[in-house]
């Protein structure tokens, strides 16, 4: 549900308000085959759990829960602690490990890119995942688009 034009905020608006209600739709999880790459799982990527900024307004209890029954397992988060903060998550981290989900925190400031050793050491960890069969999902702060 979104509020009139006259209540909504602005572009430059750091969420400081609180919203009439959280967001009530499933959170999207887009599944990318990896059979390119000559592996039989699927990678999810979603935007970032219980996000509230601008016009987005995810309720991180039930995005969590949602997660946990998709049987997801580990998670690669990308934001940095003070863009969970910014989004309103700042516990986020925490909420993964009570509900028994192994987070792989590599903070890349929103348009940055990893180095070199980061990278390598992401794509490490993702690989012994993979390997173990483990259901595992990538986020972000923006929802993931990808080509049909």
């Amino acid at each position: 549900m979104k509020p009139p034009s006259s209540l909504q905020t602005s572009e430059f608006d750091s969420s400081d308000e609180e919203p009439v209600e959280d967001e009530q739709t499933p959170i999207q999880i887009s599944w990318l085959p990896l059979s390119r790459v000559n592996c039989s799982q699927f990678l999810g990527l979603c935007a970032l759990p219980g996000c509230k900024f601008k016009n987005v307004r995810r309720n991180i209890q039930k995005d969590t829960e949602e997660l946990k029954s998709y049987g997801i397992q580990d998670i690669f988060v990308f934001c940095t602690r003070g863009e969970l903060s910014k989004y309103r998550v700042p516990n986020l981290l925490d909420l993964y490990h009570q509900y028994g989900i192994i987070t792989h925190h590599h903070p890349i400031p929103d348009g940055g890119t990893p180095d070199i050793a980061s990278c390598c050491e992401i794509m490490e960890e993702l690989a012994i995942c993979l390997k173990n069969n483990r259901k595992t999902l990538i986020h972000s702060r923006l929802s993931p688009t990808l080509p049909v």
